[in-house]
């Protein structure tokens, strides 16, 4: 596939790009610092400098000719999110842009705290945990909701990825999935296996329309 990856310096995005390079895909890597996008230079790789990602006409170009798209998109902390939104005003530009160009698969991450807790959550959790990362993350979390929102009510074929506590470590590919829901007892997962779950999502048609949990 043709696949474009926007927040490719990101964590998670680097990931995403290495992972679809090896797979065998073509990726556009979206950057505004071509420096920090550490990948080394491959052929199937282009590496697109894009400074406002909530410009329909400046997304455009590089969502055109592609198979699917891929965000990684996020605030990087709540305070941020609070200043500028970056993923709900972002995924507009972009959906507007896939529509345009008729491309139509459609991945992005979000965050655990977004959806809902599953019925089988211990007490602890349901009563302290979530309630305190709301609070602390209100920003960086409605943000992502309005996120969820744009593309749910956009035409692409779009899955969001739901992950908790997120973690530098190796890619394992053998993470819990939950359709719909956070997966229950999930704590963390490492950023890698979010990119596997990203990229996997765009064949699997079982996510089309969905958003998934996903937890180690």
């Amino acid at each position: 596939m043709r696949i474009t990856v926007f927040g490719a310096t990101g964590g998670v995005g680097r990931e995403v790009v290495r992972q679809a390079l090896d797979a065998g895909h073509e990726v556009t890597a979206v950057v505004r610092d071509p420096a920090r996008l550490p990948v080394p230079a491959h052929e199937r790789l282009h590496v697109a400098t894009v400074t406002d990602v909530t410009d329909v006409e400046t997304v455009l170009p590089v969502v055109s000719g592609r198979d699917a798209v891929v965000s990684a998109l996020g605030a990087a902390n709540n305070r941020q999110a609070k200043a500028k939104p970056v993923a709900g005003p972002a995924l507009a530009a972009i959906t507007t842009a896939m529509d345009r160009a008729g491309v139509r698969r459609l991945s992005a991450v979000s965050a655990a705290p977004v959806g809902r807790l599953p019925d089988s959550e211990g007490v602890f959790t349901r009563a302290v945990v979530y309630p305190l990362l709301r609070a602390l993350l209100r920003d960086l979390y409605a943000d992502l909701a309005v996120m969820e929102a744009v593309m749910a009510a956009s035409g692409t074929q779009w899955t969001v990825i739901r992950p908790p506590m997120l973690r530098n470590t190796p890619h394992t590919g053998t993470y819990r999935r939950a359709i719909d829901a956070n997966v229950p007892g999930g704590r963390v997962i490492p950023r890698a296996d979010v990119a596997d779950a990203l990229l996997a999502s765009l064949t699997d048609p079982s996510c089309t329309g969905h958003a998934v949990g996903v937890a180690s």
